[in-house]
């Protein structure tokens, strides 16, 4: 069979929902002389893409080159063209100023700490203009700590050629700590089925944590909100949602 890898198995069963919902939560966010955006963590490019049909000027900033080669394959199909370059979310060097730095898909809750947040947070606001946005989402302690324990979600498709199998556990070794375990076995033409299975691991922080970094790191102006939004829209979110300036 073609081998897929999980990088494309995972982009292709992302909800296409999730991208429509960070679109409209990026452009109600940006201030109107905000043309010049970074999508750090941006993945396979699919906001992107989005975004830049929306008249604005994109760069993809990911750690993963067969993300951005897949976004590079979006941007194509799309007949729209990203900036493309391959980085550690926690050292920008090699990027300039932007008008808006967005940041998605819980992308902070994958580093290894607190330490690694600040450094990224700083790094961010280095790479902003004066009056620059940084938008961002992360999950909350509610969803480590009461969602993710005992989580499972299986999906097969129509054809069933492919089966895409999410378990999830509490990670007593962090605070707010979540083991995810994503398996996907894909149907090759002689029957048989190959499977590609990665671990992830996740924690959330206490928002007062995250506010008190974000200050450190230079942003005065904070917005904290729910639901695609910066209002608390419910009294245990599983996902917070930010907008920060300088």
């Amino acid at each position: 069979m073609i081998y897929q890898s999980f990088a494309q198995l995972y982009d292709q069963l992302f909800d296409p929902e999730m991208y429509r919902n960070w679109e409209k939560f990026t452009l109600e966010n940006l201030q109107a002389q905000d043309k010049k955006i970074l999508d750090l963590a941006g993945g396979s490019g699919r906001l992107a893409v989005m975004l830049a049909q929306d008249g604005l000027e994109l760069t993809v900033a990911d750690f993963s080159a067969e993300m951005l080669s897949l976004a590079d394959q979006h941007a194509t199909e799309a007949d729209v063209s990203l900036q493309l370059i391959q980085t550690d979310m926690r050292d920008l060097s090699v990027l300039p100023q932007y008008d808006a730095i967005t940041c998605y898909a819980d992308s902070f809750c994958y580093l290894a700490g607190p330490a690694e947040v600040q450094q990224t947070f700083n790094e961010i606001a280095e790479h902003l203009k004066s009056d620059g946005v940084f938008l961002f989402d992360v999950i909350t302690p509610y969803q480590t700590d009461e969602v993710y324990p005992g989580y499972m979600y299986n999906y097969e498709d129509e054809d069933h050629q492919r089966a895409f199998m999410w378990q999830s556990f509490a990670n007593d070794e962090v605070d707010h700590g979540a083991i995810h375990e994503l398996t996907f076995f894909t149907q090759g033409t002689d029957g048989r089925y190959d499977r590609v299975g990665e671990t992830h691991y996740e924690r959330a922080y206490e928002l007062s944590l995250l506010k008190q970094m974000l200050k450190h790191a230079g942003f005065n102006s904070l917005s904290v909100g729910s639901d695609f939004s910066t209002e608390m829209k419910s009294g245990n979110p599983t996902r917070w949602f930010f907008r920060c300036q300088k």
